[in-house]
């Protein structure tokens, strides 16, 4: 894993910086919001170790909080997905688990299972993420609606940042 910090600092830091500079002006619609920024925990080694998952998790959502002035919902949101990950992962494990040094890329094992992976992930980000901004169950189905769509438009720009991470390198 100290191999890949460098790879991974840069991912962290343009990940932020897309979500910041591009993508929290990118004006879809009052229910699309689009969040890329979540594809630097799901891209994360295999090996990472629980513990650190749920730093990294803190500080990407904290640095997204402190960017967007949200006051930490990013960050109980990404801690929750970091949370999670490592349950999805072994849902989705291979008979014979995950061969070492593979990382959780379409190019190691395809775009459908990336695509399961990724699905579960960023949706379940958003739930968390939008319920606790609204803290009410008040407007249940629109919160709900804002997170499906939100949920797509994010897994468009994830999966267009794959390709062109693909195409350029190889693996993200």
């Amino acid at each position: 894993m100290i191999n890949w910090l460098p790879r991974y600092l840069f991912n962290f830091v343009a990940f932020v910086l897309i979500q910041v500079l591009l993508l929290n002006n990118l004006q879809l619609s009052t229910f699309m919001n689009p969040y890329i920024y979540v594809l630097f925990i799901i891209t994360l080694p295999f090996s990472t170790p629980r513990w650190l998952l749920l730093i990294l998790g803190f500080i990407t959502g904290l640095t997204l909080d402190i960017f967007m002035n949200t006051l930490g919902i990013h960050a109980s949101a990404t801690v929750f997905m970091a949370f999670l990950r490592p349950f999805v992962l072994s849902s989705f494990s291979p008979r014979d688990g995950y061969e070492p040094g593979t990382l959780p890329v379409p190019a190691d094992y395809g775009f459908g299972w990336f695509f399961k992976y990724a699905a579960i992930l960023v949706t379940t980000h958003h739930l968390f993420l939008f319920f606790v901004e609204a803290f009410s169950m008040a407007d249940f189905f629109s919160i709900l609606w804002k997170s499906i769509l939100s949920a797509l438009a994010s897994l468009i720009f994830i999966f267009i940042a794959m390709l062109f991470a693909r195409n350029k390198s190889g693996t993200l």
